[in-house]
């Protein structure tokens, strides 16, 4: 799925009324006061305005988006209601355009499963976290190897089923970026999306100083 047509699609959502995500991640986050965090995928900025709210003025809030459309409502959104501790960053999730050891927590909600290079979504999180950082992620995994013939739909990749991966090679990404005392909070009984069976999950992580 090319830029051009995840940009069209997902800006044009922008503005509509459908529901764009799924997992509850911030549920688990457990943000606190002074604390700088990065959402993912972070469309119309509804967790992003959560967030920022409970780091207070003391931190601050970037919300990540592929999409300009949603970049420019998420952003309009934070105008009109004065929250001043955010920012929105057009940026694809392979190369985050943050610097490093920036964010103290890193949430997303059901978006990495649409990157081609999910390992690098995960070396870029795993960058711009700081040591001890974490991330909570909320996001499908798939029982079975997707067919080749949908992992280029685009349609099918939109509708989160196409792009994801195994449960093992998420796990894989996890552990070859880094990361450490990955956790499994939550995770469903596998269910039947497009033409798979998949498994919703939340999981979490550290990125420990060592490395």
């Amino acid at each position: 799925m090319s830029y051009t047509e995840i940009n069209n699609r997902y800006s044009k959502l922008a503005e509509s009324s459908c529901c764009l995500s799924c997992g509850g991640a911030l549920n688990y986050a457990n943000a606190v006061n002074g604390e700088i965090c990065v959402d993912l995928g972070s469309g119309r900025g509804t967790d992003v305005m959560r967030l920022a709210e409970t780091v207070g003025s003391e931190g601050f809030v970037y919300g990540i988006d592929i999409s300009e459309g949603m970049i420019r409502k998420a952003a309009s959104t934070a105008d009109q209601l004065e929250v001043t501790n955010v920012d929105f960053i057009l940026s694809p999730l392979e190369n985050i355009n943050l610097p490093s050891n920036k964010a103290d927590l890193i949430i997303s909600n059901c978006t990495i499963n649409h990157s081609s290079d999910k390992q690098g979504v995960w070396n870029e999180i795993y960058r711009i976290l700081k040591d001890n950082g974490r991330f909570v992620v909320s996001d499908i995994y798939s029982l079975d190897i997707i067919p080749e013939e949908f992992r280029n739909d685009p349609v099918a990749i939109s509708e989160c089923w196409a792009g994801a991966v195994t449960r093992d090679e998420y796990l894989d990404h996890l552990h070859n970026a880094g990361f450490s005392d990955i956790k499994v909070i939550e995770e469903s009984v596998p269910y039947e999306k497009g033409k798979v069976l998949v498994s919703s999950w939340t999981v979490a992580g550290k990125k420990s100083p060592e490395k």
